[in-house]
Order: C-alpha cells, then structure tokens, then sequence
C-alpha cells in the first residue's frame, strides 16, 4: 500500500514548530517596541538637556546663578520659549560654584570663576538622562 500524504504526528510537529516560531516573532517584536521607546525618549531627554546647554551659553556669567534650582515644566528651549510639544518632560537645573582647581569642589557663590551646570530631564517625574559640564567666566 502506497502512501499519500502526511500523518497526523507529521502534522502535528510542524503546526508546533510554527506556532514556537511564531510566538517567538511576537515575543521579538514586544522587545523591539520597548527599546524603540526609551530610545526616543532618551533622545528626547539629550535634545532637552541641550536646550539648556544653549541658553547657558547666552546668558552672562552673572545671571546663571538665577537658573540654579529651576525647574520647567513644561521644558523650555534655547530663546527661553515654553516647547509644549513635550508636556510630560520637565528639566531641572542646578548651577554650583566650583574650584578653579578642582572642578568636583563645591565653594561658596560668587568665590570662583567657574560654575558646573547640571540638567536632570524628566519623564512623567522619572529621570531620564543628567548632564553637567563646566562654565567658565570669560
């Protein structure tokens, strides 16, 4: 007797497989999503950190010590202007006198030539990214 065909356990084996492969995908595709997400909101976050990073540039050394504990919510752009396209980030500055000799040394306001800028970004009140870098009085 010839056979056509195939048998049931055959059949069954490769609707298995098919079906692991196809949860696998699935599965893939989830990570896929969740990656791409923090990845634009950690860009989001480094575009907002230099936002500030440009004002700070602007702005006479004197007046930077006016932007120490800000927070801006919505987050705000180079010219100073509410971005409202981002209304569940926020930043937060923090500016800090620093030595001359060592830029980690906090000292007293108005005592050095050098400030260190901080900005945290936040998303929904979670940090998402924190930047500091140096200023120097010229």
């Amino acid at each position: 007797m010839k056979k056509n065909g195939f048998t049931l356990i055959e059949v069954l084996i490769a609707s298995l497989l098919i079906g692991i492969a196809v949860v696998s995908l699935i599965g893939a595709n989830i990570s896929f999503t969740k990656v791409n997400g923090f990845g634009t909101d950690l860009s989001t976050a480094e575009f907002l950190i230099e936002q500030i990073r440009e004002l700070t540039t602007v702005v006479e050394y004197e007046n930077l010590s006016d932007y120490d504990s800000s927070n801006f919510s919505p987050p705000h752009g180079v010219n100073g202007e509410v971005l409202n396209g981002f209304p569940a980030f926020a930043q937060q500055v923090f500016v800090e006198n620093v030595s001359a000799s060592n830029f980690e040394t906090v000292v007293a306001d108005g005592s050095s030539d050098f400030v260190k800028i901080t900005v945290k970004v936040l998303l929904n009140g979670r940090e998402i990214s924190e930047t500091s870098w140096i200023r120097a009085r010229y």
